[in-house]
């Protein structure tokens, strides 16, 4: 209990120290910075601001599915977040734009922090009611620097296209997380918790979280796009390959359920399955079928690993998943990275809409805009490429993620004693309605 404000009214303090003594904004030096800084400032911050909204209350309420944990989702994912894109903009910054001893900070720098900040959002789900507040803030401060350097060599150094993070974010935090639950939980398989079950009010905020998701997923895959007609695009296929998952998610999940009822667990993740897998290929001219079918697709691969891969990988490897983010983030990260390599191997060479272009994730010396002929690297090497990609990110993360675990063991970050996981009462003052 003393662990906790010691930890972060430390790193709060040494931020205000750095942030005085080599952070400061860009300062226009012509009318015509001023004029392309305000044109940034309209054309990026609407796109922002749905993302904020995406993560503060879509994923937390997405969170609130464990009946007495919700008070603790919401204000873990909340504190979460802010730590995390406090984090990722320091380390960032240090990396990529530390120039005459300062800091030059800008909306863009401010936006890939947060996707910094996601791949933490999104490995914790493994572990979530389960671990305390200071093993996932010392989980975030480790995976924050292993993301920026596995974001550089997957984009930079092999010139992936993943406008929609569906390789360097999915894939990399869902297998990260696993990594994490499998060192935390490596002794036997967890048994179903009592207040883990959960309830029909907690299923519905939890739905409505997933609605939110849903509508703001399109600015999440489009924002990094070229604006135009590669944003445009990105917007369409995301949409439709959305719409796609949520009527699938609704056929597989009343046919493998008794008596054609419907799995709220399916709902709240099969429908987001489509904005998982199209991420990668959203920017791509394709026809408006490949798009549909990827959705389809996603939404199946996820349904069938809610009903059937969980079980086992728990049988078999004791593998704790609590949110599912195997069949949400991984399942379709693989099937959409794969599509990718499809989507280039078909495209013909010669039809420049069939070549993406996407801005630079970290913003360092690469190139902006990724054009041309595959990056010179032609059909068959950016297909490669492609595959590389997956392979590193879902290897480093499970590695890093098998030996952040490790560390969340050490006794001076004691779990939360079994009786009391799943519980606000651990962390919060909440009147018992009895009393």
């Amino acid at each position: 209990r003393r662990l906790l404000p010691l930890f972060l009214g430390l790193f709060q303090g040494a931020l205000l120290l750095f942030f005085a003594l080599f952070v400061t904004y860009n300062e226009p030096s012509t009318q015509v910075e001023d004029t392309n800084l305000a044109n940034q400032v309209y054309s990026t911050f609407p796109f922002f601001q749905d993302i904020q909204v995406m993560l503060v209350v879509g994923l937390g309420l997405l969170l609130t599915f464990l009946p007495r944990y919700g008070f603790s989702a919401l204000t873990h994912n909340f504190l979460l977040l802010n730590f995390s894109m406090q984090w990722a903009l320091v380390l960032q910054g240090l990396l990529h734009h530390f120039h005459d001893g300062q800091i030059h900070l800008d909306l863009h720098k401010l936006l890939i922090s947060e996707f910094a900040a996601v791949t933490v959002l999104i490995s914790v789900g493994a572990i979530l009611g389960r671990a305390s507040p200071c093993q996932l803030l010392v989980m975030a401060t480790c995976e924050i620097p292993i993301y920026l350097a596995s974001d550089w060599v997957i984009v930079t150094c092999l010139g992936v296209l993943d406008v929609g993070g569906t390789i360097t974010i999915h894939v990399f935090s869902c297998y990260f997380g696993l990594g994490v639950s499998k060192a935390l939980f490596s002794t036997a398989q967890q048994p179903l918790h009592p207040k883990e079950t959960p309830t029909p009010s907690s299923d519905l905020m939890s739905l409505v979280g997933t609605l939110i998701l849903w509508v703001f997923w399109p600015s999440f895959v489009a924002v990094l796009c070229q604006p135009g007609d590669a944003q445009h695009r990105a917007i369409l296929n995301t949409l439709l390959a959305m719409s796609a998952s949520a009527i699938t998610t609704v056929v597989a999940s009343s046919l493998l359920e008794r008596d054609g009822k419907l799995s709220p667990g399916h709902l709240q993740n099969g429908s987001l399955a489509g904005g998982v897998a199209i991420g990668v290929v959203a920017d791509m001219a394709m026809p408006p079928v490949a798009a549909l079918a990827r959705g389809t697709l996603s939404a199946v691969v996820c349904v069938l690993g809610f009903r059937f891969l969980t079980p086992l990988l728990g049988r078999k490897l004791t593998l704790h998943d609590q949110c599912g983010i195997h069949n949400l983030h991984g399942l379709p990260g693989i099937l959409g990275a794969a599509a990718s390599v499809v989507a280039i191997l078909v495209a013909s060479k010669d039809t420049s809409g069939s070549q993406p272009s996407q801005l630079s994730p970290v913003g360092g010396n690469a190139s902006e805009v990724v054009e041309g002929q595959w990056g010179g690297r032609g059909v068959g090497g950016q297909a490669l490429c492609q595959a590389a990609g997956l392979a590193v990110a879902a290897g480093a993360s499970l590695l890093a993620g098998l030996l952040t675990g490790a560390v969340l063991r050490l006794p001076c970050l004691a779990r939360p004693p079994e009786r009391l996981c799943f519980d606000d009462s651990l962390y919060f003052k909440i009147q018992d309605q009895a009393e």
